[in-house]
């Protein structure tokens, strides 16, 4: 038996600073003690704090109403009932390994374990790849077993960001041909909005939430667990809607069966050997019940809006205005609430935190991880949103002033090119790469002076000043590699000249030009 109630399986800080690995209940019953969770990655952390509101949901310890809601964060309400719900004996529906009702997975998987299962490495959603070839060279079907704490984490990511595709295994031999048409989790393709507190009980306490229709629903335990029925795997059925906000935190998005390896003793670690994986549950999401942190934004002037995705291109910090106009203008939801909200303490730094993360996918292939930390106070919101607005605006143009400069420089240096040689050729010059990554940290510096309250004018122009000093300098680098001669020369200053025309033109942003924002 492995019980994550009361086996080491989440990573978490202390107050103090020490690093722990706390079991379930202890995360509970220390959260006013843990500063934050601290998982591998970004999507790891969202998953288990999920699965940690989907408990205190099924404990029914929630807000009744916005106004109770405040009243909690205000009043930092105890979470202890959360707690002994958790610890209460509930006939081994905790085991991650028992027999007939594993924790999160489908017991039905088994007799096709042995024939169609691979190496536990198929769990972890950022080595899966094409199926046959890790990134780290680590093939699917190598055996090295996995620590049974991973193994739980990874289960809960599989279940909100497992991507879509084919399952690998045989549909007709085992449960049906839909076993292998994988859905897209309920987070995949979305920004995950987490609200942080300064301790993992007011993170807790911020992001739960009142029911729609007052029920908090039920707990998924396993798929054969519950008084419902689960979906079968003959034809794809319609999805399913959730029965409150603890179903749906807890959702099974995957079909997912773990088989631990034999142990000679009892203080041995529990590892798992093989993993088999197929379709889970398909969710009808209502956006007006089950996108409570919901971004909404539109990409084009007359297009829908739909909430806030992950861009293999765009850093999330790039968006930050569009999350501080949600918590600025929302009425409903989270950041509706968040407006006239009133922390317990003061302190340094700001109160909470908007922490935002999504998954950058290629199809069926993770790519990467990506997330930001906005820091919010209500009372700068109008603040919060005008700095991020204007440090977006400000980044954007002198982004665009290095990629004419690119182009300048370019025409100079080939004059009768190739159409199809153009863009290798202009990315040279172009110092747009590293500029991007350089402008995240003057920008959290931007939105760290202005939540402590100071004047966003000053802010931006100090910030204004270390851009256009940052890209400069990446563009002056960058027409090193030009020849030492009249033909370098000339196209050297056309791009210096062209970079600089743009960040003195009339159109520009204030702070850029040097001038008094508007």
């Amino acid at each position: 038996m492995w019980d994550p109630r009361h086996r080491p399986c989440v990573p978490a800080v202390t107050v103090d600073g020490d690093i722990v690995e706390l079991s379930l209940l202890e995360v509970l019953r220390r959260a006013e003690e843990l500063d934050s969770l601290v998982c591998p990655t970004p999507g790891e952390g969202v998953a288990v704090l999920d699965y940690l509101l989907a408990i205190c949901f099924a404990a029914g310890v929630f807000p009744r109403s916005d106004e109770e809601w405040h009243d909690w964060v205000s009043g930092e309400h105890g979470l202890d009932r959360a707690a002994e719900w958790l610890a209460h004996d509930h006939d081994g529906e905790w085991d991650l390994f028992h027999p007939e009702r594993p924790l999160g997975q489908n017991s039905g998987l088994a007799p096709f374990l042995d024939a169609h299962g691979t190496g536990p490495a198929q769990l972890v959603l950022e080595r899966v790849g094409d199926y046959s070839q890790f990134f780290d060279h680590h093939h699917l079907e190598h055996s090295e077993p996995l620590p049974a704490a991973e193994a739980f984490r990874a289960v809960l990511v599989q279940h909100v960001y497992g991507l879509s595709g084919r399952a690998r295994l045989s549909g007709k031999a085992t449960l049906g041909p839909r076993i292998t048409n994988l859905a897209a989790g309920r987070l995949q393709g979305r920004i995950r909005v987490v609200v942080q507190g300064r301790t993992v009980g007011d993170t807790l306490r911020l992001n739960l939430y009142p029911p729609a229709h007052g029920r908090p629903g039920r707990f998924n335990h396993s798929w054969t667990s519950g008084d419902f029925p689960r979906r079968d795997f003959l034809t794809k059925p319609p999805g399913r809607t959730t029965s409150g906000p603890a179903d749906l935190h807890s959702s099974l998005g995957r079909s997912i069966l773990l088989r631990p390896a034999p142990v000679a003793a009892a203080d041995e670690p529990a590892v798992v050997e093989r993993v088999l994986i197929g379709a889970g549950e398909l969710l009808a999401l209502d956006p007006g019940r089950d996108l409570e942190d919901a971004v909404y934004t539109q990409r084009s002037l007359n297009g829908p809006a739909k909430p806030l995705w992950p861009s293999p291109t765009r850093a999330l910090w790039r968006e930050a205005h569009a999350l501080y106009s949600a918590a600025r203008e929302a009425e409903t939801g989270l950041f509706g609430r968040l407006r006239d909200i009133t922390f317990p303490r003061d302190g340094d730094g700001p109160p909470c935190v908007l922490w935002a993360v999504g998954l950058v996918a290629d199809r069926t292939l993770a790519v990467t991880w990506t997330d930001g930390y906005f820091p919010y106070a209500p009372s700068q919101g109008e603040a919060l949103c005008r700095a991020s607005r204007r440090g977006s605006a400000i980044a954007e143009w002198v982004a665009r002033a290095l990629e004419r400069a690119a182009y300048a420089a370019w025409k100079v240096v080939y004059p009768n090119p190739k159409p199809s040689d153009r863009p290798a050729q202009q990315a040279r010059f172009d110092a747009r790469r590293e500029f991007w990554p350089a402008a995240e940290t003057p920008f959290g510096l931007l939105l760290d002076r202005t939540v402590r309250g100071r004047p966003v004018p000053d802010s931006l122009h100090e910030y204004a000043a270390e851009l256009r000093h940052t890209a400069a300098d990446f563009l002056r680098h960058r027409l090193d590699s030009l020849p030492d001669n009249a033909e370098g020369m000339k196209a050297r200053a056309r791009a210096e000249q062209r970079f600089h025309n743009d960040l003195a033109h009339p159109e520009a942003p204030a702070e850029l030009r040097g001038e008094t924002d508007i």
